[in-house]
């Protein structure tokens, strides 16, 4: 056997199969799409076995999308889970042959519930296709199966059907960025469109500061205590003065002169980066990175340009940006 030739021969025909899809798309695709677009209540997505699983995926994609969905096992809608049907809702099922027996029972019962009915199928004059409002045929011509049995290209056809759905229905709905990221609070890009620095950073006794009049010793007391490999400089009104970092203290000792016969002010950086609270926290990372010499932690000032925190690289990892 030539596995690299088998490997190619299930990829070329699920290809082929998509390909087909594509040519099939008209008319009562986009009646579909426009009806999920003006659905006033949410698109449940039935189907058994393997087509049961794609109709998950359908349903986890819409939702992670914008389009209220979930998902409803036929036969277990056959035991009371018919109940989250109403008649504001969208049924889509899915099923290759159109003639699963669970799929058959229970899509009368939708229609008594006045819900609308939508059918992924690769056979139009299925039963299924004749009790639906709408058919979306996924024609397929032979499963990548060696018996041509196990569901293969007509699963991978309704699911990228699903997929084709869901993205135009984004467009549709004016699906942005920030909305996206509102779904998905703990994925990265959730994280770098809502968190701000205030979210993420070290402020009130968390925050290494001391005033512009301190000595050396209580510099360096500040920032050890505080863990953070630096400290702000404010004066009477708590506006920055300047910055003195691990590098900077570095910097004094390799030069050869005595650190403690200095003063604050001869030590600190008097034109430091900072960044403002309200300002989201990915620009924080990016600001540390782009300089020509990165840095690793920043003063947060808020609009008033009074000291409010300390932003570190450490915690901008911690939190997955």
């Amino acid at each position: 056997m030539d596995i690299i030739k088998e490997l190619r021969r299930v990829i070329d025909l699920e290809g082929k199969t998509i390909a087909q899809l594509s040519e099939a798309v008209g008319p009562s695709y986009e009646e579909a799409v426009r009806l999920l677009a003006t659905c006033s209540g949410r698109v449940i997505l039935t189907g058994v076995g393997k087509s049961g699983l794609i109709a998950q995926k359908i349903a986890a994609t819409f939702v992670s999308t914008g389009t209220p969905s979930l998902f409803l096992h036929a036969a277990e809608g056959m035991h009371g889970d018919i109940g989250i049907v109403t008649k504001d809702d969208i049924v889509m099922a899915v099923g290759k042959s159109g003639e699963s027996e669970e799929l058959l029972t229970i899509l009368p019962f939708i229609r008594r519930l006045g819900a609308r009915i939508i059918s992924i199928t690769a056979k139009t004059d299925s039963t299924m296709a004749r009790a639906s409002d709408l058919v979306l045929n996924t024609p397929v011509i032979e499963e990548a199966c060696p018996l041509n049995m196990a569901p293969t290209c007509s699963t991978t056809a309704a699911l990228v059907l699903g997929d084709a759905i869901a993205m135009t229905l984004m467009i549709l709905r004016n699906f942005q960025p920030t909305d996206f990221a509102l779904y998905h609070p703990g994925g990265q890009l959730g994280k770098r469109l809502l968190f701000t620095v205030g979210d993420m950073m070290r402020s009130g006794d968390a925050n290494s500061v001391i005033s512009v009049d301190s000595d050396v010793k209580s510099m360096l007391c500040e920032i050890t205590s505080k863990h953070t490999g630096a400290v702000s400089v404010v004066d009477e009104q708590n506006q920055l003065r300047g910055f003195v970092t691990d590098f900077d203290i570095r910097r004094v000792l390799e030069s050869g002169r005595d650190l403690f016969a200095l003063t604050v002010q001869e030590i600190m950086n008097e034109k430091p980066a900072s960044i403002y609270d309200d300002e989201m926290a990915i620009q924080a990372l990016e600001l540390m990175e782009r300089r020509e010499r990165p840095i690793s932690v920043l003063p947060v000032l808020n609009r008033s340009d009074k000291v409010v925190g300390m932003i570190h690289l450490h915690d901008l990892v911690a939190k997955g940006l």
